[in-house]
């Protein structure tokens, strides 16, 4: 169970920037992209004294940062671009639910990036956090990784209408991009599991329950990701109806109500898959139940069988004087195959009874 850590130094002073992720020792590197329909500029680890000469703001501008551990430069890139100290609080702070702030100029958007580790059960957390003001998108991300490659490649080669649109559009891309990474979780976790479900139609060792159990915590997580998410998407349809916030132009909000639409489909599709391990959980129970039973039932024959022969051999071992069978020549063969005879005849009549 994944839970929050709560920071008491951070009541101290609120406006305490601090990054709370596991990624420490990442550097942090900045990407610039410049293009429109017609010309495109790219540059890689630039300075953040560089910005100011390379954005140009008659064209589209696509800002992303990868690693968030040094905080000076978040703190320069927020006063460049005029952003509140609150918002790069909320940048650093991984601890924080997916939500969508607008602010004056600037909508501040992050979400949970959760991919499936190799060879484990867990999942892989990741921050991603967007900032959008007009002409320019700030995408935060704690570490390099191939999210956005093939957004980077189709603005290089001029595929698809990204460089039409403005970065409002690229925003519903990067977005589109992270959401992807729930549906491979979502497949991997379900690959999984129906191994577990088919394990359980075999076996009931113990191992499988909590199998079962790691698997259900993966989903409520997934479940807890997606939630606020769903809820930030919709919130963008009440930004379109305040008719104030302009970096959204208003036939690109059609694009991120595909993407509430797709988050509500994650939504019923973990719902089903948790429904299905509670029937995988309810089968191990009663497999086992039934392994029991069946355990229980061959005991009770075998208890069964042996009563008549402990009575017969309790009434001989009284030794009392005037008992004719304990001196006839034949007695004790006699009680041997009368006893074999009994035991048979019960097996048959059980056997008829199908009692095992």
């Amino acid at each position: 169970m994944r839970k929050i850590k709560y920071n008491k130094g951070r009541k101290v002073q609120p406006t305490l920037l601090d990054y709370t992720g596991v990624h420490k020792y990442t550097q942090t590197e900045i990407q610039l992209f410049v293009f429109d329909a017609i010309d495109l500029a790219e540059f890689h680890e630039i300075e953040v004294a560089q910005l100011q000469k390379h954005l140009d703001f008659t064209k589209n501008n696509w800002l992303n940062i990868h690693g968030l551990n040094d905080i000076d430069i978040i703190k320069q890139v927020g006063n460049l671009l005029s952003v509140d100290n609150f918002m790069l609080s909320d940048i650093l702070n991984t601890t924080k639910r997916t939500k969508v702030d607008e602010y004056h100029d600037v909508l501040f958007f992050n979400i949970k990036s959760l991919l499936p580790e190799e060879d484990t059960n867990n999942i892989k957390v990741e921050q991603i956090s967007f900032l959008l003001k007009k002409d320019l998108l700030v995408s935060f991300q704690e570490k390099r990784s191939d999210f956005f490659t093939h957004i980077r490649e189709r603005i290089r080669t001029h595929s698809g209408i990204v460089r039409e649109k403005k970065v409002d559009y690229l925003l519903f891309l990067l977005l589109d991009a992270v959401m992807e990474n729930f549906y491979i979780t979502l497949e991997s976790e379900e690959d999984k599991v129906e191994s577990i479900i088919n394990l359980t139609k075999q076996s009931t060792d113990l191992q499988l329950l909590e199998a079962i159990e790691k698997h259900r915590d993966n989903y409520n997580f997934l479940k807890r990701a997606i939630i606020p998410l769903r809820d930030s998407l919709y919130a963008i349809k009440s930004i379109k109806d305040d008719n104030i916030f302009n970096a959204i132009e208003n036939n690109n909000y059609t694009f991120f109500d595909r993407l509430h639409q797709k988050s509500l489909e994650l939504l019923e599709q973990i719902e089903y898959d948790l429904t299905t391990l509670d029937s995988a959980s309810n089968y191990f129970f009663s497999a086992q139940s039934h392994k029991m039973n069946q355990i229980m039932k061959t005991l009770t024959v075998v208890s069964v069988i042996f009563m008549p022969l402990t009575f017969i051999v309790g009434v001989y071992g009284m030794n009392f004087d005037f008992m004719p069978e304990l001196r006839w020549k034949y007695g004790y063969i006699s009680i041997i195959i009368f006893m074999l005879i009994l035991v048979i005849g019960m097996i048959m009549y059980f056997k008829k009874k199908k009692w095992f």
